[in-house]
């Protein structure tokens, strides 16, 4: 481990979509039905790599745009890089998925853990209503939410980071105790490492590979930590506590 205690850090910043819920099996429940009645023939991998394009592409063209927004333009993009026609009813599907992704096995427990020792912030590429559905669903209430709806932005923008920063401000923590957690190396570790943030990578196995249904950060960047699934962030929090009260 190349970073400091994890103690040191008052403030975890989390990514949601990816790191604490597991939007490829909500995505894929939207996009398979359609896959095979349109005749597309797709993979799980194919179909969430066009996905990884298709919304980069539309949170970049469209920064100030709602989330359900993003992913209906999303769906017609993912149509376009598949050979296939856009249907607007699965794109609404989409749109109004966020709320039915569900969340990790371990995440509930992780975070329950996490949070007997640190302030939790969410910095999350969605709207407020979406979140809101999301939010009872973690088994926490997070002490802070930044979206990208409250910035104008998405993720890689670094003013959603910047924003969170400023909410850990208000607790009297500096840059330097906050961790960012997060799952994609383009959307969260990219932009937290350009501002000087440590990052845990939270590296969940995907039908996707490495990336995930995130697009390739089309650079090198190095987290602190890498782990692969929020647990075990937890149990080392856990020993580091343990091994404190002991000594």
């Amino acid at each position: 481990m190349e970073m400091k205690q994890l103690a040191d850090f008052r403030v975890l910043t989390f990514d949601c979509y990816g790191t604490l819920v597991d939007w490829e099996t909500g995505i894929l429940c939207v996009l398979r039905p359609w896959a095979a009645r349109a005749g597309v023939v797709a993979n799980d991998s194919k179909l969430l790599a066009a996905f990884a394009s298709a919304e980069s592409e539309a949170e970049h063209a469209q920064p100030g745009a709602a989330y359900p927004e993003i992913l209906r333009v999303a769906h017609a993009g993912i149509a376009r890089r598949l050979g296939a026609s856009p249907d607007p009813v699965v794109a609404d599907a989409l749109g109004r998925s966020v709320g039915d992704w569900p969340v990790f096995p371990d995440t509930l427990d992780a975070l329950k853990r996490l949070q007997r020792r640190h302030k939790l912030i969410i910095v999350s590429n969605v709207d407020r209503a979406s979140f809101a559905k999301t939010h009872p669903k973690l088994g926490v209430h997070m002490d802070a939410v930044v979206t990208a709806e409250d910035v104008g932005a998405y993720k890689p923008d670094l003013r959603m980071f910047v924003r969170a920063l400023e909410v850990a401000g208000q607790w009297g923590a500096s840059m330097n105790q906050v961790l960012h957690v997060g799952q994609s190396l383009y959307h969260d570790h990219v932009p937290a490492k350009k501002l000087g943030l440590a990052t845990v990578w939270v590296k969940r196995e995907s039908a996707a590979g490495e990336l995930g249904a995130t697009r390739d950060p089309g650079e090198t960047v190095k987290p602190d930590l890498i782990v692969s699934t929020l647990a075990e962030l937890a149990d080392l929090d856990d020993r580091e506590a343990s091994t404190s009260a002991g000594s």
